[in-house]
């Protein structure tokens, strides 16, 4: 019996022994070294060994996240934010092809983001926000079938928001907003069955909400649709009223015209309406007044006829993406 139990403590250990000295494949070792020799990180300090997932008494380095797979183990999270790195987006990131979660969000990084992009198969969240990004969005983006999260929200990105994009149906948040997009936003977004947040907000935009919401069963699960501060132009659909989730709508500083559709009672969670700024005419509709959920309608700014009245607080709405992260 003792045999037997030292023959099993024995086996034991050399497995986990064996664990021990699992390596990380040779794969994700050089991108990360060619990311951390590329930009200098020398602010990630604790970025040490040879090792990225830690090796013998050294740990994992600061903001990576590993995982067995087998005898090895692979990078599955990267996440070095608010850090100051300077210089262009790492292409070498892009050679981590089991990551699941990118975030280098509130640094300096410059130039586009590389179409190889599209080689990260396993993405669920791309958090880039609050860099100094530029250029077009590459159509490689809406190859990230597993995304859930995507933020892009606070750099300099121009064109048009691609249509691609269209493509990520597990798609639940999208953050655009303060950057120098232009044209129409394409309404196949209507066709991302899960999308709760779209916010587009303070960019170039033009076209019409008729145009984005088209098709009468878009955007089923849209929550909040923020596209204020751009050019956009056009009225307020009866289409609207399909979006039955829909709790904030928030159109402040467009170009908007003609009365207000009726249907806009019958969303029946709407909770925030901002139409503030735009060139909207005729009256109110008296339902919005009794409407069970709506704490705010701020209508500043327009040509409606006397006696409209605003309804609730009138703070100015201010959801940060961070929010949402989770």
């Amino acid at each position: 019996m003792e045999g037997s139990y030292f023959l099993a403590a024995t086996t034991l250990f050399l497995l986990l022994l064996g664990l021990g000295q699992c390596k990380t494949v040779k794969r994700d070792v050089k991108a990360l070294n060619e990311i951390k020799a590329s930009l200098g990180w020398r602010v990630v300090y604790s970025w040490v060994g040879d090792d990225p997932c830690g090796d013998g008494n050294l740990p994992p380095w600061s903001g990576v996240t590993c995982s067995q797979q087998g005898d090895y183990r692979v990078v599955i999270e990267l996440e070095v934010y608010a850090v100051s790195i300077v210089g262009p987006f790492p292409t070498a990131v892009t050679n981590l092809l089991d990551l699941t979660r990118l975030d280098l969000h509130n640094n300096k990084l410059t130039g586009p983001i590389p179409p190889q992009i599209g080689q990260l198969k396993h993405l669920k969240i791309l958090n880039l926000r609050w860099n100094k990004l530029q250029d077009v969005i590459p159509p490689e983006i809406g190859e990230l079938k597993k995304l859930t999260h995507l933020y892009l929200s606070f750099n300099n990105f121009k064109g048009e928001i691609p249509v691609e994009l269209a493509n990520l149906q597990e798609l639940r948040y999208l953050y655009l907003q303060e950057n120098r997009f232009t044209g129409k936003i394409s309404p196949e977004l209507g066709n991302l069955k899960n999308l709760r947040h779209l916010d587009v907000g303070n960019n170039h935009l033009t076209g019409t909400l008729r145009d984005l919401i088209r098709n009468g069963d878009g955007f089923p699960s849209l929550r909040n649709l923020y596209l204020n501060n751009n050019q956009m132009g056009g009225g307020l659909p009866d289409q609207l009223a399909k979006l039955t989730n829909l709790e904030i709508l928030y159109l402040s500083y467009n170009k908007m015209t003609g009365p207000l559709t009726p249907k806009l009672v019958d969303i029946p969670r709407l909770t925030y309406l901002y139409l503030d700024h735009n060139t909207f005419t005729g009256r109110i509709p008296d339902g919005l007044y009794k409407h069970p959920f709506l704490k705010e309608l701020y209508i500043e700014g327009n040509q409606f006829k006397p006696g409209a009245k605003p309804k609730g607080t009138h703070k100015v709405l201010d959801l940060t993406d961070t929010e949402f992260l989770f």
